[in-house]
């Protein structure tokens, strides 16, 4: 596979769909706390719903301190409908309790201090990483574990394997763009079922592993 080419075409094509939530999240805000946030729910939540609860939390508390004022009922309150908005209320007011008392109230920028706060996993570290401090990081959530593997780029079974798999073979360059990339691309034409494959510029690039009908 010729993934430079793949990529570059890859950059142009996205140009026509809108950009994942989080990366507007800190085009609009520069801030790690709200990028960190609005990681947390955008968890098996749409962009759009994640967008909306985004703003309604973050008009009314912009750091964790003003967090931590809120009651859990006015969080999930202002979160409701992203999936999980109990379970995210009680994590977010925890991570906020964890950043005023062991950071400083400042969101930490090294994988190994992001992992030990409240509901954040892999993805959410990483995509903190790469989005929030500009530092080298691979996100890889459903839509980067199918399309590398879909390529035959990789060869994982969960989307945690695809990680280090591409971390061992990914050229670095591209670490903190490919889930942007892939993320927007997974969205509006390589799905999970039935991919738009006809509409797909990287087509040859594309081995379809596991694709069993498409359009």
């Amino acid at each position: 596979m010729n993934f430079d080419e793949a990529i570059k075409v890859l950059k142009r094509e996205i140009k026509k769909y809108k950009v994942p939530i989080v990366g507007v999240v800190m085009e609009r805000t520069g801030d790690p706390f709200k990028v960190l946030i609005s990681t947390m729910l955008s968890l098996r939540t749409k962009d759009t719903t994640t967008a909306e609860a985004s703003e309604r939390l973050f008009s009314l508390a912009g750091t964790p301190e003003e967090m931590l004022k809120l009651s859990d009922k006015a969080v999930e309150k202002a979160i409701y409908p992203v999936g999980f908005y109990h379970t995210k209320a009680k994590s977010i007011r925890k991570t906020c309790e964890m950043l005023v008392a062991s950071y400083a109230s400042k969101v930490p920028d090294s994988l190994e201090e992001l992992l030990k706060l409240e509901g954040v996993g892999r993805k959410t570290a990483n995509l903190v990483l790469t989005i929030g401090f500009d530092k080298y990081g691979i996100c890889v959530d459903t839509h980067v574990h199918r399309i590398t593997n879909r390529w035959g780029y990789v060869k994982t079974k969960n989307p945690e394997e695809t990680e280090f798999a591409l971390r061992a073979k990914l050229p670095r360059k591209y670490w903190k763009t490919i889930n942007d990339l892939l993320v927007t691309y997974g969205q509006n034409l390589c799905y999970p079922v039935s991919p738009k494959c006809s509409e797909c510029e990287i087509h040859a690039y594309c081995r379809r592993i596991g694709v069993l009908k498409h359009r």
